[in-house]
């Protein structure tokens, strides 16, 4: 059985409660005043609110809503609600963003942490991470157990819980490449790349055949992950230093003679 439907029509005792709603929206604005009446919206069935300017210099294009009603069968309307209500044109706050999303590269200070959160596709297990729902075992592990094998694995650089997924290292690459690859206009104008420069650190892992760390203290990218590709004029190979010139002998004048 369907229920009962609820009419857009104006009811006509909360539609004409005009200067009960201006009385309530004076009292609530006060000591600011309030504009002229905007006009009636039916909520429901004997609910209607009123609208009136507001003219407060701090809410420009605000409105506020007095919402009336009146119970079944009744001659008078009360007032059931007062909100100052943005219209149209009012000036809003953007929509709020979480911090994680508003974060910018350089916007973590010293101090701030910035946790990596669980299901982040940059990284993932790495050798030594535990099987999920797996409890640690508390009991003294036997010589040449686990944590022999923990001891080995930190030696060798393994011993992180998490590592570089294929999605970071792919998105650490393009951020690189767009920095100091060669498409930019240093690069393009450089004597020669990277890959020949006696400056450039190699890097580990398997970005090794496409970066490395500059070490050069004069060249724009010094500390910098850059291309194989990239280049500049501080290249240790572009150009020979030129040698000192002997300076002229001196010219002698023995024909003249200088003055006492």
């Amino acid at each position: 059985m369907p229920g009962p439907t609820r009419s857009r029509t104006p009811d006509r005792l909360c539609a004409e409660a005009v200067d009960l709603a201006r009385d309530a929206a004076a009292q609530a604005a006060h000591p600011q005043p309030i504009g002229e009446h905007l006009g009636v919206v039916a909520e429901g069935d004997r609910l209607v609110t009123h609208f009136f300017g507001s003219r407060d210099p701090g809410y420009p294009g605000w409105r506020w809503g007095v919402t009336v009603a009146r119970a079944a069968r009744a001659r008078y309307v009360t007032v059931d609600e007062v909100a100052l209500t943005p219209g149209p044109e009012a000036l809003l706050a953007p929509d709020w963003v979480p911090w994680s999303e508003r974060l910018r590269p350089g916007d973590l200070g010293p101090g701030d942490l910035l946790p990596a959160e669980a299901d982040d596709a940059r990284l993932e297990p790495g050798v030594l991470a535990e099987a999920p729902g797996e409890e640690p075992e508390e009991e003294e592990e036997p010589a040449g157990g686990r944590g022999a094998v923990t001891d080995v694995a930190n030696k060798l650089g393994l011993g992180r819980r998490r590592v570089l997924s294929w999605v970071g290292l792919q998105e650490a690459a393009d951020r690189w490449e767009e920095r100091f690859g060669p498409e930019t206009p240093m690069a393009q104008a450089a004597p020669a790349n990277c890959a020949s420069c006696g400056f450039l650190l190699p890097m580990a892992g398997s970005l090794r055949q496409a970066f490395g760390v500059c070490a050069n203290e004069y060249a724009p990218a010094d500390g910098q992950v850059v291309s194989l590709s990239y280049g500049c004029g501080a290249h240790s190979e572009a150009a020979e230093v030129p040698k000192p010139q002997r300076p002229a002998p001196p010219v002698i004048d023995h024909l003249g003679a200088d003055p006492l």
